[in-house]
């Protein structure tokens, strides 16, 4: 089964010569639609960038050395021009697997001293790690004065996270941190990287509005039980590989042939591709309900997202299942679902914008009463991603 866009979108050109703004170089978060646990199995993914930033402000030094602060940690880390060091287990591995990347590349930047800051919520599956990602690449390119693409900026990024943190994430969030475009979702074909920006505000969508919710559940995707599930994944796809050779992944595989290879692979890995296969074909239903604007048919999707993922990928939890249940009940709800790498995190909800306040004051209410905990909530709209930022910022202020 075929699954590349018939969009090949030509590569977009990051200028690093001009692109800081006097509140440094900025990158997005992060929310899913749809599409999870496909984008490192050659799959498509819907998801669209949120107004959270983190901001990487960048400074020349003397000393030969480079420094990496966070305005939200308290550790410094400070690198020889020539360390090569692995991790250290704090914060500060997401910028220097950055710059690791970029030497790899043979970029070698000048001294510098790194400051983040930002807003991202941390944990909550909103990615905060790829917008530090991102936001630490555009300011290293530009101090360093090398030019990248999109398709090449973000494929850094997540080598770095993959390499030097050791999380094994697929391209999706760094992808649309970097290319997303505002008032749209970024769809994305993971394997080609080919990818359409589809418009969230048509017909009966425009009366809607995006609120995710932070169940306060922390997870951590370095380890654990999604490196579990993804082992699982990549065993039943190996099987179908060799049953079928003509599959290059399982962004190319059919439910039917899964069912004929079930008894080779285990109950895991059968119920682990189960749920990426059925996501892909949900992700292309919801790009034609986003065209046609209908909002029933995309809520409805989502909700059938959420039970892939609770029931086939089994990355759910006992409270965001609550939160999804109970949003699903409630007056303007048109669906809802697990968004992120899982195991606490974050929903996403589509919502009556008429209805928004209530439904948050409902949502709260009721998950307070439930667990005694007062989730976050954020009413989104979707925003340029950190290239088009850099190209149309200018001197605008970001709230932090």
């Amino acid at each position: 089964m075929e699954n590349h866009l018939s969009t090949h979108t030509t590569p977009t050109p990051f200028v690093a010569a001009g692109s800081r703004t006097s509140h440094g170089f900025t990158a997005p978060a992060r929310v899913n639609l749809i599409g999870e646990h496909t984008d490192y199995t050659g799959g498509l993914v819907l998801p669209m960038a949120i107004p959270f930033y983190t901001v990487a402000s960048i400074e020349p030094t003397s000393e030969l050395r480079y420094t990496f602060h966070s305005d939200l940690f308290k550790q410094v880390r400070e690198l020889s021009l020539e360390d090569r060091s692995e991790g250290v287990g704090n914060w500060s591995d997401y910028p220097v697997g950055v710059l690791r990347e970029l030497q790899v590349l043979g970029i070698e930047p000048p001294p510098f001293d790194l400051r983040l800051t930002g807003n991202v919520p941390f944990g909550a599956g909103l990615s905060s790690s790829a917008s530090v990602e991102v936001a630490t690449a555009m300011a290293l390119l530009s101090h360093a004065g090398v030019a990248l693409t999109i398709e090449e900026i973000a494929p850094l990024c997540q080598r770095a996270e993959n390499a030097y943190v050791h999380s094994p994430c697929g391209i999706m969030d760094q992808f649309v941190i970097t290319a997303a475009k505002a008032g749209h979702a970024l769809l994305l074909d993971t394997r080609s990287l080919s990818y359409e920006h589809i418009p969230i505000n048509q017909g009966a969508l425009s009366e809607t509005c995006i609120v995710v919710c932070n169940s306060m559940v922390k997870h951590s995707i370095a380890s654990g039980d999604y490196g579990q599930r993804r082992r699982e994944l990549e065993a039943g796809q190996t099987i179908l590989r060799e049953a079928f050779p003509q599959l290059r992944d399982l962004g190319d595989a059919a439910v039917d042939q899964l069912e004929r290879c079930e008894g080779a692979m285990s109950a895991e890995s059968y119920k682990r591709c189960r749920h990426v296969i059925t996501e892909n074909t949900r992700v292309r239903e919801a790009k034609q309900a986003m065209l046609a604007g209908d909002a029933t048919l995309l809520g409805k999707l989502m909700l059938k997202a959420h039970a892939s993922e609770r029931d086939d990928f089994e990355c759910s939890c006992e409270e965001v299942d609550f939160l999804v249940d109970t949003a699903s009940k409630l007056e303007g709800c048109f669906g809802a679902r697990l968004t992120g790498g899982g195991f606490g995190g974050c929903t996403v909800n589509l919502v009556a914008r008429f209805n928004a306040d209530a439904f948050v004051s409902a949502l709260k209410s009721a998950y307070l009463q439930r667990y005694s905990i007062n989730p976050d909530t954020y009413i989104c709209e979707a925003v340029d991603g950190a290239v088009e930022r850099a190209k149309t910022a200018q001197n605008n202020e970001i709230a932090l």
